[in-house]
């Protein structure tokens, strides 16, 4: 067998409409396409949208590039945890003091003093807030 042999099952292929053939038929003279007009005719393009704005043209262009793998923490300084924590630290103890958003990642940066010993666990540490917490006698562990 060959690929010319190929046929479709029988009843299966179709075969295709026979348009402008004489006027007895039902797709005779316009050829199902109306009187006139654009439509009738053979130069419209395919994504012509009847002198709308074009889909290409309406929708906004944005410049620059998203990030897909960009890790999105909440940041939160030395200071804050010297206000308001006297042991231990954690993002659910943020998040019930109104610092953060629930569900965000933390990260702890270093502006501000802390002169108390305070266990800190957060998902993010800046280098200079790691050694002002560890320099106060307390302790900066990373939530995986």
């Amino acid at each position: 067998m060959k690929l010319h042999h190929l046929r479709p099952a029988e009843g299966a292929g179709k075969d295709a409409k026979r348009v402008g053939r004489g006027r007895a038929g039902v797709r005779g003279k316009t050829a199902g396409r109306g009187t006139k007009g654009t439509g009738a005719r053979k130069n419209v393009p395919a994504h012509f949208e009847g002198g709308q704005m074009p889909l290409a043209r309406r929708i906004p262009k944005l410049k620059g590039f998203q990030n897909p793998n960009r890790v999105d923490y909440a940041p939160v300084n030395v200071e804050v945890l010297a206000k308001y924590f006297d042991d231990e630290v954690t993002p659910e103890a943020l998040y019930a003091h109104g610092l953060i958003h629930k569900g965000k990642k933390v990260k702890i940066l270093a502006r501000g003093e802390l002169e108390k010993a305070l266990t800190v666990k957060a998902h993010a540490f800046s280098q200079a807030a790691k050694a002002k917490v560890e320099a106060a006698g307390g302790r900066a562990e990373i939530i995986t």
